[in-house]
């Protein structure tokens, strides 16, 4: 099926219907659909699950027009959500992806039917902060070419993952690869800097003001050792968000999916658990690719 937006998508678990929970998995920034892979099994057979790359990265266009803001990449999620006619929407966004999930909730809020069933957000970018290195080190463009020109994608991507992760000893070769394919894809680095350089929404304040309207169950898990995002963000979430619970593991950084895959998915089960009841029966799983 084409796709008419600039995002590359691929569906997983359940077909949508009556009844069946939709999962929309936003990954942060340089990142990809890549990022969710240890909690797919998990998900699958309990509805259809939907990986998305964001416009300028995983497997998605790169269009040269400067739109790479939050809420640029907000308004794509929504649309595709309502193109597709998606319903009991769970939206699981880490990094910069948890600002745009936050982002795309609120889009939601006023569809009716109510489309948004409950927020999972992994050390997700939600007020203003201290920018990491790997993001303010893009607002110098000349530099971020000539960086990404000298050591190549994955001595890049293995830079990046150890100034991240609590543990940069259990860094794999295969986490390399994974990320550093799609950072080669021509044009990467004009949507790295453009999103680097739009990454806090103009209207941020506003945006906060209306977090308390989210009045749904809300997963808020931390790594305690998070240098990225760092854990006063989840805290400030969790007392802003009506319904939220926080989590925090311990010995972990900024990707809890990834450094502490079983724990990380053992906290998912059980807030799907408490707030869907029984794990929905796997009837035909399918899958496919959009772009």
């Amino acid at each position: 099926m084409a796709l008419s937006l600039p995002l590359h998508v691929e569906t997983r678990g359940l077909a949508p219907g009556e009844g069946v929970d939709t999962f929309v998995l936003v990954h942060g920034y340089g990142g990809s659909s890549f990022s969710w892979r240890y909690w797919l099994p998990a998900l699958e057979p309990r509805g259809h699950v939907v990986l998305v790359d964001l416009k300028g990265f995983g497997d998605a266009p790169r269009p040269d027009d400067g739109r790479y803001a939050p809420n640029d990449q907000a308004e794509l999620v929504h649309r595709y959500v309502l193109q597709r006619d998606l319903r009991r929407v769970t939206l699981v966004g880490h990094s910069l992806g948890g600002g745009v999930a936050l982002l795309t909730a609120l889009r939601l809020l006023d569809e009716r039917p109510p489309r948004l069933a409950r927020l999972v957000l992994v050390a997700g970018a939600a007020y203003r902060q201290k920018l990491p290195p790997f993001v303010s080190f893009a607002h110098r463009p000349f530099l971020s070419r000539l960086l990404m020109s000298v050591l190549g994608p994955r001595r890049v991507v293995r830079w990046v993952l150890r100034t991240i992760v609590y543990d940069s000893s259990r860094i794999s070769r295969a986490q390399v690869e994974g990320y550093a394919r799609t950072l080669a894809i021509r044009g990467t680095t004009t949507a790295l800097i453009q999103s680097a350089l739009q990454v806090v929404p103009q209207d941020l304040d506003a945006v906060v003001a209306r977090y308390r309207e989210l009045n749904v169950p809300a997963l808020l898990l931390w790594g305690r050792q998070d240098r990225a995002v760092p854990l006063s963000v989840g805290e400030r979430l969790a007392r802003d968000l009506p319904d939220a619970t926080l989590v925090v593991l311990e010995r972990c950084g900024h990707l809890p999916a990834e450094e502490l895959p079983d724990e990380s998915v053992a906290v998912l089960r059980a807030f799907l658990d408490r707030t869907s009841g029984s794990p929905t029966a796997a009837p035909d799983a399918h899958r496919t690719r959009e772009r």
